[in-house]
């Protein structure tokens, strides 16, 4: 044979010493179960969102005080106030301060700014013995106290119930993506047809399930989506003073092709100011 190649060949008998030696393979394993159907409208997103040109804000939010007073009334009437129902109302208050963020653009280009703030959320409720994320639009946020949305989301975990917008959506997910794309089409131009069963906002909370630090950056396709990351203690500066203080790890996902950069960050201000403040906590104490 030319140059250093070598081969190497085996007899029956070394074969035989093989197998004597060789385990035998073990069957793993598995179970396959079903991907729910409400994952498809994630990666319906998901593909509606390519081509967007999105603008991220990671902020920390101070929400020492907000947590303090949902800790003290718990502790006072053993009711445990929802933190992403407090979010939601700041959120909803903070567009009705700065309204294009939820702004949509039609088909002429023009953009189209409704006066009532809808948010869309995914709500955890029990079916069948196991946790389902049911798609939720909060309507007329601007409009409700902190009280409403909060009875809002306990009613729908407590006895699970879609809105209008979920209860289409989830029929509306039985049919294969090559017919949701040219319905996408159509009525993501026609702004005032979509919004009566979704929402150009988003709200996930998928972050605050981990512990400490944490921020989540969403492939969004909505005008404006809040990810709620985790809570983390550090020291902050409170009255000139060094004190521990927690942490929200927010990020904002706005498309810039809507909403220009002062906009955003005005609106992003705002939000961060009122959730410092417990905006709509107050009247829980």
């Amino acid at each position: 044979m030319a140059g250093n190649t070598k081969r190497l060949l085996l007899g029956e008998e070394d074969i035989d010493h093989i197998s004597e030696h060789s385990q035998p393979m073990r069957e793993e394993k598995y179970r396959i179960v079903p991907i729910p159907r409400e994952r498809r409208f994630a990666l319906d997103a998901g593909r509606l969102g390519r081509g967007k040109h999105i603008v991220h804000g990671l902020a920390e939010v101070d929400v020492t005080g907000a947590r303090l007073i949902i800790r003290q009334h718990e502790e006072q009437t053993g009711e445990r106030l929802s933190f992403t129902a407090f979010i939601i109302n700041c959120l909803g208050e903070a567009i009705n301060r700065h309204k294009e963020l939820h702004a949509y653009r039609n088909w002429r280009g023009q953009l189209v700014i409704f006066e009532d703030v809808n948010i869309a959320t995914m709500i955890e409720v029990e079916m069948g013995g196991r946790p389902v994320p049911m798609p939720y639009v909060f309507k007329g946020v601007n409009n409700k106290t902190y009280r409403e949305t909060h009875e809002e989301i306990r009613e729908v975990q407590s006895t699970p119930r879609e809105s209008e917008g979920g209860r289409l959506m989830r029929w509306f997910l039985y049919l294969p993506w090559i017919i949701r794309r040219p319905f996408y089409w159509i009525v993501l131009r026609v702004p005032q047809r979509f919004r009566a069963y979704s929402s150009s906002v988003m709200v996930t909370a998928v972050g605050m399930f981990s512990r400490g630090a944490s921020w989540g950056i969403p492939h969004p396709s909505f005008t404006l989506t809040v990810t709620l990351g985790g809570i983390a203690e550090k020291p902050g500066v409170l009255n000139g003073e060094i004190a521990i203080r927690e942490y929200l790890h927010l990020t904002v996902s706005v498309d810039h092709d809507i909403v220009d950069g002062a906009p955003i960050a005005r609106f992003g201000n705002e939000l961060m100011g009122l959730i410092e403040r417990g905006y709509g906590l107050q009247d829980q104490e």
